[in-house]
């Protein structure tokens, strides 16, 4: 059973150990690596590289494997800047912990695009939404209803 804490924490503070189940799974006993991608290594590398996988030999905690899901375009670059990445993900960590990188080749994964925008509706829509809304009596309701409906709406590209 786990022991009760009794105070209000950050979630930042409890994020290594709630993450650190899942991941270690993975190999990835330090969580960090995997939330911290894109600040270890950089934006425009991370869009191209994501670790998948962190081994060691055993017994121990340095001089391990990195195997990174690498989009195929940039596989044969990734491999010659192997010396660089294999030192910012050390200098993350502190210490030696990485010794060699392993590439699969297929897309990153990466954080979630940012949705596209949305289209201008015309008055024509604009009315429609706001005849189907006029019958809610709360205006606060209403309008949400309304900023859902054009929402939705514009999400389509008809």
């Amino acid at each position: 059973m786990e022991k009760r804490r009794g105070s209000l924490r950050a979630i930042g503070a409890e994020i290594p150990r709630i993450a650190g189940a899942a991941l270690g799974k993975r190999g990835f006993g330090e969580a960090q690596l995997v939330t911290q991608w894109e600040a270890v290594i950089g934006a425009e590398l991370a869009e191209k590289l994501s670790p998948e996988r962190l081994t060691f030999p055993r017994g121990e905690r340095r001089s391990g494997t990195l195997r990174l899901r690498v989009a195929s375009a940039f596989a044969t670059e990734a491999q010659h800047m192997e010396p660089v990445l294999i030192e910012r993900i050390n200098a993350f960590f502190g210490y030696g912990a990485v010794a060699r990188l392993a590439f699969t080749q297929g897309p990153p994964v990466t954080a979630a695009a940012a949705p596209a925008p949305l289209r201008q509706l015309s008055a024509e829509e604009q009315r429609a939404i706001e005849a189907r809304v006029a019958g809610v009596a709360d205006p606060d309701l209403r309008a949400a209803l309304a900023r859902l409906g054009s929402a939705v709406a514009g999400s389509r590209r008809d």
